[in-house]
């Protein structure tokens, strides 16, 4: 039996492909953003620097509203990190 050919991809797949592709690498790079500033919250309160935790954590909560708002985590999630991070601070 002959192989088969491979099926033609219409513009608008491989366009869609690509737009996939940038906005995995965008969505990537913020949720890795979001974790490193839960990390310097944690490492302040760790540290029992209450000023420099309570701003750490402002950085935290708008960056988490931020990401919620573009849709890149659900709003729940958002919520749910930062009441912990609040938690924590206090």
């Amino acid at each position: 039996m002959p192989a088969k050919a491979a099926p033609k991809r219409s513009k608008s797949v491989l366009k869609r492909a690509r737009q996939a592709e940038a906005l995995t690498l965008k969505n990537r790079s913020i949720k890795s953003t979001l974790k490193t500033l839960a990390k310097n919250v944690e490492a302040e309160v760790a540290g029992k620097n209450t000023e420099a935790a309570k701003a750490a954590l402002n950085k935290a909560v708008s960056a988490l509203d931020t990401a919620a708002r573009k849709k890149i985590i659900h709003r729940n999630t958002a919520a749910r990190r930062v009441s912990q991070l609040t938690k924590l601070v206090k």
